[in-house]
């Protein structure tokens, strides 16, 4: 593994170990703070952030590739965070953590249907895949029943597939060779500009005396500077370095990351299930992961 490799890796690995602690920063902020307001104010800072660090204009070479970046703004700021908080208030959170988990699936047969010439499909993905789904549902659900809900579940299937998409465009744009932080920026600045009308669909309050607080502010920057600018740049580099399959797959981890900061953070305790699910979900990553040769 070469060393560019390695920082790939390791970028997914942080992005992922960053966005499984915040739910705990935005179960604070949703004291005042309705989903819609959270998403836009943690972008908005997020887009801030990326412009003080890289004020210089990204000059795109042609229309289609334009396009291509305001398609990714769409999907992967906009729709998918949306569609998630929309699935939350129809169905429980350990449901739509379990499916958004299937992103992954979603995204190697996307991606064996564009980029046939990158990405096969491999055996050894789907076995651990399955291992893996294994495991999340053991940790999502714990002993609870499952309970299913049409439209929340679609909604979090359509999310899961969107992040699919969004995906398959970030390893699109890193092949236009474009610096990372400067099209982070641009995909950012789409996402907004969509999120822009649905701020007048959803309870969206420009009430600035909620940022007194210094946990709200505190916490607003962790998802702005931290699961915002820092995390998109990472993913995306490492979408551009590892491929949109294998970055994907660090998804799986998101669920055990949330376990362990809820022990850590909330005092909670992990079950003999949760531990279980916990080792599942690491073997069906490393499964994933590995480079056995037995392609589909």
């Amino acid at each position: 593994m070469d060393k560019k490799t390695t920082t790939g890796h390791m970028m997914a690995l942080i992005t992922i170990v960053i966005w499984g602690t915040t739910f705990i920063s935005t179960k604070i902020l949703l004291a005042d703070f309705t989903p819609i307001e959270i998403l836009f104010f943690r972008f908005l800072l997020g887009l801030f952030v990326l412009i003080v660090i890289s004020p210089k204009r990204l000059k795109i070479k042609d229309k289609k590739q334009e396009l291509t970046f305001a398609a990714a703004g769409l999907c992967g700021i906009c729709l998918y965070y949306l569609l998630e908080n929309i699935a939350l208030t129809y169905t429980m959170a350990s449901n739509v953590g379990v499916i958004i988990s299937v992103a992954p699936f979603f995204t190697v047969v996307l991606s064996h249907v564009f980029l046939r010439a990158e990405e096969k499909l491999k055996a050894q993905f789907f076995v651990g895949f399955v291992v893996a789904m294994t495991g999340i549902c053991l940790i999502s659900f714990n002993g609870r029943e499952l309970e299913l809900n049409p439209i929340g579940d679609i909604l979090a299937a359509a999310a899961a597939f969107i992040w699919a998409v969004y995906s398959l465009l970030t390893r699109k744009i890193s092949g236009y060779g474009y610096h990372t932080i400067g099209a982070t920026r641009r995909i950012f600045t789409y996402g907004i500009l969509f999120m822009l009308p649905f701020l007048f669909v959803f309870d969206f309050s420009l009430d600035v005396q909620r940022f007194v607080k210094p946990e709200y502010t505190l916490n607003l920057i962790y998802l702005g500077v931290g699961a915002s600018a820092l995390c998109f740049v990472t993913w995306n580099y490492a979408v551009g370095v590892l491929g949109a399959v294998k970055t994907s797959v660090y998804i799986y981890i998101v669920p055990v990351i949330t376990v362990v900061t809820s022990v850590l953070v909330l005092k909670e305790e992990i079950t003999w299930m949760a531990a279980i699910g916990i080792g599942l979900t690491l073997i069906g990553l490393f499964l994933s992961e590995s480079k056995l040769k037995f392609k589909m």
